[in-house]
């Protein structure tokens, strides 16, 4: 059977540390390496819940998005819940492999996944990683197109069908009858990344975390734009529709899409490169931190 060094090499293969944001930490977090893997779950985001859940199914390896030490941690003793957490993975012989931004720009990674679900065609990653050893467009975020133009309210209920459900659901900006042609999606936090969007010229742009002021400041500057156009004074005139408008989903629902990849490419990659065999599964339970919302 393979060990967790083997397995470990192949996730890294297929979501390699390079592609990392520099303030980012993925890879192995808790494991023996010559420890034998022969279950693997793969989760959102390594929480108490979550760790139970693979430990009762006896997985070997834990596989998340998410870390589980993100921030400064400074112990890891009972008294915190990091170190409860290590602890309960290493007392049952579970190790911990977080593929976070690194999964986001590789091929049939996260990015991929969700644009693969929401339909889009003729991708190209957002930010390109210019990397001569993979045989694919690489980087964050994707970009493409629909294969028919459909309303923006058409389009965000496809959005919602495809992710897990959670109570906050998702929130959407601008005209909502307006055609949906491109399409912009960064799963996770994405209110950076604006600039890029509006240099794609997409129509919609997919995403998560959008905070008030950049959220607003992108919207009142697509708006300015599609007046302008209305003018003749900018350019694509005529074209009367804001974009891009704005589809907000929750963050661990929209990253979890990524999964539908995982548990075929990790198994078969590991089948291919050492003749054995694991069982996989995705734990699916919803870590969305919100349970209700009020209007």
């Amino acid at each position: 059977m393979p060990n967790l060094q083997q397995v470990t090499d192949v996730l890294e293969t297929l979501y390699p540390l390079r592609y990392a944001e520099s303030w980012d930490a993925p890879g192995l977090i808790v494991g023996d390496l010559d420890a034998p893997v022969t279950r693997i779950a793969f989760a959102a985001d390594p929480t108490r819940a979550v760790v139970e859940q693979a430990v009762s199914g006896h997985a070997d390896l834990l596989v998340c998005h998410h870390p589980l030490l993100f921030r400064a941690v400074h112990e890891v003793s009972g008294a915190g819940v990091h170190g409860a957490i290590v602890s309960e993975l290493y007392r049952n012989g579970c190790a911990l492999w977080v593929g976070h931004t690194n999964a986001d720009a590789a091929y049939r990674g996260v990015g991929q996944a969700a644009a693969d679900a929401f339909g889009l065609l003729d991708q190209r990653p957002l930010t390109p990683i210019d990397d001569p050893e993979s045989a694919h467009p690489v980087g964050i975020g994707r970009v493409g197109r629909l294969a028919e133009p459909i309303p923006l309210r058409d389009f965000a209920k496809r959005v919602a069908h495809e992710l897990p459900h959670t109570e906050y659901g998702i929130q959407v900006a601008g005209d909502l009858d307006a055609p949906v042609r491109t399409v912009a999606v960064l799963p996770g936090s994405g209110d950076s990344m604006f600039d890029e969007v509006r240099a794609s010229g997409v129509d919609v742009y997919v995403t998560s975390d959008l905070r008030h002021h950049p959220a607003t400041d992108a919207l009142e500057q697509a708006r300015w734009e599609a007046e302008l156009r209305r003018r003749g004074l900018h350019a694509g005139s005529g074209d009367r529709h804001m974009r891009p408008a704005l589809i907000n989903t929750p963050h661990s629902a929209i990253e979890s899409l990524w999964f539908h990849y995982a548990l075929e490419d990790v198994p078969a990659a590991v089948q291919a490169r050492t003749g054995q065999s694991l069982t996989a599964w995705w734990i699916t339970m919803r870590t969305d931190p919100w349970d209700m919302v009020v209007r």
